[in-house]
């Protein structure tokens, strides 16, 4: 009798899954048929209305009092609020990702992309060099634009995705990534060996960083101790090449600017190489500092101290 209640339950989470994905691939088709910008200053307002009734909105703000134990509740709030808006706006721009690039090197501040100086001439540097390099970036603004940067420019990329455990939705979204965004590599055990395999084909490998790695490098985030994913440290060290970052910062009107960086001076070891968790470190640091900026902008909604 238990197993078969067991086998039920099983069941019925399995067709609720396949609901959900009709509907939400439902949704992502509804969305392209709207004009974008309109969409998402419509999804803002509902975000934050909703986003202030779920668990992750009393993550959040344990997570910025924990980070600014200087700010006031009021403050808190009102930063959770613009990661609610800014949540809303990726969700209705994701749907739209093969429309939101229009960056015109001739006109570049006449569209919705404009990127940051010396950017696009490390595009074409990384482009045109040979050579293989790493990429980090974070949940800032909307974080999926640097892949669009990237294959705009002809750069040959392997990203690193979680796909949604939802298949349709997993179909959905991959087939919207991988028209846009060249070389998907879904997280897992697999991954590394994929990311290496990318490396010594000469391409560009590029992941998120800023979540909690329960295997991951200790590193200090905030002032905080967490785990940091060192993977990009890890294959700094065995390739010994480039590692450069990304990051979205979200303008007004919809636009964005887009950020490459030049290349980060790891750390070594005694014997020469790229030490593992200074550099892991690093980055960690370099991604607080663009927190920092636009703490309304970053996915402050996951647990990143446990």
């Amino acid at each position: 009798m238990t197993r078969a209640l067991r086998r039920a339950g099983r069941g019925f989470k399995d067709a609720v899954a396949v609901i959900a994905g009709v509907l939400a691939v439902g949704v992502l088709r509804l969305l392209r048929r709207m004009n974008p910008d309109r969409i998402a200053t419509a999804t803002t307002g509902i975000a934050s209305r909703i986003g202030r009734w779920l668990p992750e909105h009393r993550v959040g703000r344990a997570n910025l009092a924990a980070a600014y134990p200087e700010k006031s509740p009021a403050e808190i709030e009102e930063i959770l609020r613009g990661v609610w808006e800014n949540l809303g706006r990726v969700t209705a721009e994701y749907a739209h990702l093969d429309r939101l690039w229009d960056y015109d090197p001739a006109r570049p501040n006449a569209g919705r992309i404009e990127l940051a100086p010396g950017t696009s001439e490390r595009f074409v540097q990384l482009r045109d060099d040979g050579k293989p390099a790493l990429i980090f970036a974070a949940h800032l603004g909307n974080w999926e634009l640097p892949a669009l940067a990237a294959a705009a420019y002809g750069l040959e990329t392997a990203v690193l995705y979680r796909a949604p455990n939802v298949v349709p939705v997993a179909q959905a979204v991959r087939k919207i990534r991988t028209l846009n965004m060249g070389m998907l590599i879904p997280t897992g055990i697999g991954a590394p060996v994929k990311a290496a395999t990318a490396l010594e084909a000469g391409k560009h490998f590029a992941m998120l960083v800023d979540q909690f790695y329960y295997h991951g490098a200790d590193v200090t985030f905030f002032g905080r101790r967490t785990k940091a994913n060192p993977m990009i440290a890890r294959l700094a060290r065995h390739y010994d090449c480039p590692i450069h970052g990304t990051r979205v910062v979200r303008l007004p009107d919809h636009r964005f600017r887009i950020e490459l960086t030049d290349a980060v001076a790891a750390p070594r070891d005694g014997e020469g190489r790229v030490a593992v968790q200074a550099t892991t470190q690093l980055i960690t640091s370099i991604v607080e500092g663009w927190i920092r900026e636009h703490p309304e902008q970053w996915l402050w909604l996951h647990r990143r101290w446990r």
